[in-house]
């Protein structure tokens, strides 16, 4: 998993918990990097898992409450330093039936070696946008996160149904978003 994912979670932590719990989360993790991450690196996704369920302990939230505050954490991260990504779109739904043919190839092309999920579209009713998250990390809660966080970005009112279509594994989800 690309190290920015790190660097910004442990941001988060320390600018919403305090430097104090950011140690005490890395020290959890028990890795190598101790906390040492750099942006471009790749780090095994296990441990932001282990800081996260750390984190869960320690501040009384759910990994899955967690994961989608880092979500909009991320999102916020996003539209600073990739503003073009989101000029193209009037709208969230618009915006996120391009995650998978545009903005990933944009991530391709910055990062070749970048370990994505996947994005399926399936058939829905006009007007609604209902997109499958797959991916062999736990992520599920983080890519909700985002999504809730383009709702709001773009301000339209939206409903999301959220379905676990990965067992509870935190690896398969399904988002449906329809207007309001």
């Amino acid at each position: 998993m690309k190290g920015m994912i790190f660097t910004e979670f442990l941001d988060m932590v320390e600018g919403s918990f305090g430097l104090e719990v950011k140690d005490r989360v890395i020290a959890a993790a028990g890795g190598a990097h101790n906390g040492a991450y750099t942006a471009v690196g790749e780090y095994d996704h296990h441990e932001i898992v282990l800081m996260a369920q750390e984190l869960s302990v320690i501040s009384r939230m759910s990994l899955r409450e967690l994961f989608i505050a880092f979500g909009h954490h991320v999102f916020g991260i996003f539209v600073q330093h990739y503003s073009e990504f989101f000029a193209g779109s009037s709208n969230a739904i618009e915006f996120l039936s391009r995650v998978e043919s545009y903005i990933h190839v944009e991530v391709y092309k910055l990062y070749p070696d970048a370990e994505l999920p996947g994005f399926s579209y399936p058939r829905c009713e006009p007007g609604q946008l209902v997109m499958e998250y797959r991916s062999p990390r736990p992520m599920a809660a983080f890519a909700e996160g985002l999504v809730r966080a383009t709702i709001k970005y773009y301000g339209t009112p939206m409903a999301l149904q959220v379905d676990d279509i990965g067992e509870g594994s935190g690896k398969a989800a399904r988002f449906t978003l329809s207007p309001v």
